[in-house]
């Protein structure tokens, strides 16, 4: 009995160790959304991931996890770089509310580079089902 409640307590300091596993968010794609500050938060990029993947990641989070509606608008608050979170790592931060003196028209091109950048929270969910047909997009 005593070797196993020490194997608890460890398991459970160990957990505590982990700060961030009760904040994070996994979008219907498998990437990760944490955090960053208050109404900014960051998708953390998998091997692979594209600008519809990091859209799909903030759009599914926007509408599932924050119940936004699907015409409320998310933008790019600090574009590809690395993760506040995930040391190593590549994120891109969005929020529903533009960054101040951003350029927030919109473009042509899907951008996860342009601060300012947009779109409705639908339509960056709507990225979710472009990859559907892909083999190692459901793999965890």
């Amino acid at each position: 009995m005593k070797g196993k409640l020490c194997k608890g307590v460890f398991l459970a300091a160990g957990i505590g160790l982990y700060p961030f596993s009760a904040q994070a968010w996994w979008a219907w794609n498998h990437h990760e959304v944490l955090p960053v500050s208050q109404g900014v938060w960051e998708v953390v990029s998998r091997v692979g991931s594209g600008p519809q993947d990091y859209w799909c990641g903030i759009g599914d989070f926007a509408i599932r996890q924050l119940r936004s509606s699907a015409t409320q608008r998310i933008y790019i608050w600090e574009g590809i770089g690395p993760s506040k979170n995930r040391p190593g790592r590549k994120s891109v931060k969005f929020a529903l509310v533009p960054p101040p003196g951003a350029d927030t028209s919109t473009g042509y091109s899907l951008s996860i580079k342009r601060v300012g950048d947009n779109l409705s929270a639908s339509l960056a969910r709507n990225y979710c089902y472009d990859r559907i047909e892909d083999p190692f997009f459901l793999r965890p």
